[in-house]
């Protein structure tokens, strides 16, 4: 017996489907990280360019929340409200991406480079979590 929203049945009868919300294609996935991966790659410009804010030690928490919830909420609008562990897997990697990019410094002569330390503040990855965290609420 399986328990259905109508009562109890047998596992035939019941025919027990998943939602059709969270049966993501291919194809879909591919539009997922499109959007999420590039979107994130802009935003992480955005956040960088707002590290030179005298404040930007306290605006840094919003801006990880603000750039989480655009990707999390544009990467489930490109596929129609599709939800599911893979998107949010999906979204998380937008999010870090555009920590990545924040991160990354420009040396004159065209040279860039990532530095590591910043990979062991702690106010950075409570930054990266709460993005993190944002994005994947918005797939649920």
């Amino acid at each position: 017996m399986v328990q259905t929203p109508v009562g109890a049945r047998c596992a035939e009868c019941a025919q027990l489907r998943r939602s059709p919300i969270y049966e993501v294609s291919p194809a879909q996935y591919l539009v997922a990280m499109g959007v999420a991966w590039g979107l994130g790659a802009m935003l992480g410009f955005v956040w960088a360019f707002l590290r030179f804010l005298p404040f930007f030690f306290y605006l840094n928490f919003m801006v990880s929340l603000g750039i989480g919830y655009a990707i999390g909420e544009l990467t489930g609008r490109a596929i129609n409200r599709k939800r599911g562990i893979g998107l949010q897997f999906v979204a998380a990697a937008g999010v870090l991406i555009s920590f990545i990019v924040a991160q990354i410094r420009f040396l004159p002569g065209g040279v860039f480079f990532f530095p590591v330390v910043a990979l062991f503040n702690p106010w950075s990855l409570l930054a990266l979590g709460l993005g993190v965290y944002m994005a994947v609420s918005r797939l649920r």
